[in-house]
């Protein structure tokens, strides 16, 4: 049997300000979208998406995340909790965030994005899925050291106390999604973004992956008080928020599939027609 080790939440003091390891692995996320971005960049030189535009994407995606993931938590699970403490809602650095609150967040900060630079809305999307299940991860880490969104009751030889919890060994269940979450969720998208696909193909599997993931995940953590907590047939909020995933994921890549037209490039620019040969060879004269 494990104990946690109880880290303490502020990885250091600058003068008055305390710098919280949980802003840090928001930190740590942000810096991974921008790395793997460049690199994406840089692997379709001349496509529709500049560095520039990363750096929007980072801004507005930051905005997303931010606003639509804490609206998120205090929506979809403490808003009895934050009905009667609502200045506790600006309180970000405690922890306390949703991914889905996040997710609609980010979808649409990424519309308004699309529509400044005029890209297909899912060509965009495609682009940003594969950068963010690494900060998934990163956010995961945040929660362990937390010692935050722990998991259930469990007789594994790894099963660890949460002495601020009660005395039985549980699931660290964070660990588990910063794995599934975090880990094999990037394989996952990495390697199918890897090839060209039709638009929409990327952000369709990454709807799929996630929920399967994060379904899997939940059936190891405390469910959540306050809210709702375990729900109908026993299903946990986050399993419920990401049911409509799946299947938003699943229609997706049967719409973007249900023709065998080739797939456009990766870029967001639509390919460019094949010229004739009769044509190349007036050009040539």
């Amino acid at each position: 049997m494990l104990v946690h080790p109880q880290f303490d939440p502020v990885a250091i003091y600058i003068g008055p300000l305390a710098v919280r390891w949980y802003g840090l692995m928001y930190l740590l996320a942000f810096a991974l979208f921008i790395l793997l971005g460049r690199y994406r960049i840089k692997r379709n030189p001349g496509g529709a998406f500049t560095h520039a535009m990363l750096d929007d994407m980072l801004f507005y995606g930051v905005l997303g995340v931010v606003l639509g993931g804490r609206l998120g938590h205090v929506l979809f699970y403490q808003f009895g909790y934050y009905l009667q403490h609502p200045l506790e809602i600006l309180s970000v650095w405690q922890g306390g965030m949703s991914f889905h609150g996040g997710f609609l967040g980010v979808i649409t900060a990424m519309a308004l994005l699309a529509r400044k630079y005029k890209l297909p809305w899912l060509a965009v999307t495609d682009f940003i899925a594969p950068l963010v299940p690494l900060g998934l991860g990163a956010g995961r880490i945040g929660n362990f050291i937390n010692a935050e969104l722990w998991g259930r009751p469990t007789d594994v030889p790894w099963g660890m106390v949460f002495p601020h919890v009660d005395g039985l060994p549980r699931h660290p269940s964070q660990l588990y999604e910063f794995a599934l979450e975090g880990l094999a969720f990037f394989a996952l998208v990495w390697i199918y973004s890897a090839k060209p696909r039709p638009v929409g193909a990327v952000s369709g599997m990454f709807l799929i992956g996630y929920g399967v993931f994060r379904s899997t995940a939940e059936f190891f953590r405390e469910p959540d008080d306050g809210f709702m907590g375990v729900m109908t047939l026993g299903i946990s909020m986050g399993q419920w928020l990401s049911l409509p995933m799946i299947v938003a994921g699943v229609i997706m890549m049967a719409w973007v599939y249900r023709t065998p037209a080739p797939p456009p490039s990766q870029t967001g620019k639509p390919d460019k027609p094949a010229r004739s040969v009769t044509a190349a060879k007036r050009n040539r004269k």
